[in-house]
């Protein structure tokens, strides 16, 4: 996840050198009619590349940070829906635990003590890994 932003922050600082490079090297439009009229036309192709380096960089912003935010939240719900009676848990403070009963908004955790708490159903970050025993 690190490595994908620093990726995005470097294609986004590579592009807007780009532009920047690109954009000063257009001719400067002087109108030599003397009847005073100017040319529209030099502002728009100097406008054009900002705009498609704007489009790419909404571009790239959804595709680095959005998406793969929007992705992991939805599986977070989806998650956090199939948790169940009996499932084993980890919260976000490090607790472990098993689900005695699930709520609307919360669950009734038992910890290995004995002791129940009842956390929020955002608190629970994910299952516990099953635990196999290990074959020496």
């Amino acid at each position: 996840m690190r490595k994908t932003k620093i990726l995005s922050l470097g294609i986004i600082l590579a592009l807007l050198g780009v532009l920047l490079a690109a954009s000063s090297c257009y001719p400067v439009a002087t109108s030599t009619a003397t009847d005073g009229s100017s040319s529209s036309s030099s502002s728009w192709t100097t406008l054009i590349p900002f705009l498609i380096f704007i489009v790419i960089l909404f571009g790239l912003m959804y595709f680095f940070t959005i998406r793969p935010q929007r992705k992991k939240q939805q599986e977070t719900v989806k998650m956090l829906q199939a948790l169940q009676r009996g499932d084993k848990v980890i919260t976000n403070a490090g607790i472990y635990g098993q689900i005695e009963s699930v709520a609307e908004d919360s669950f009734l955790l038992k910890t290995d003590s004995g002791s129940t708490m009842r956390v929020a159903k955002w608190a629970v970050v994910g299952k516990q890994p099953d635990e196999t025993p290990k074959s020496s």
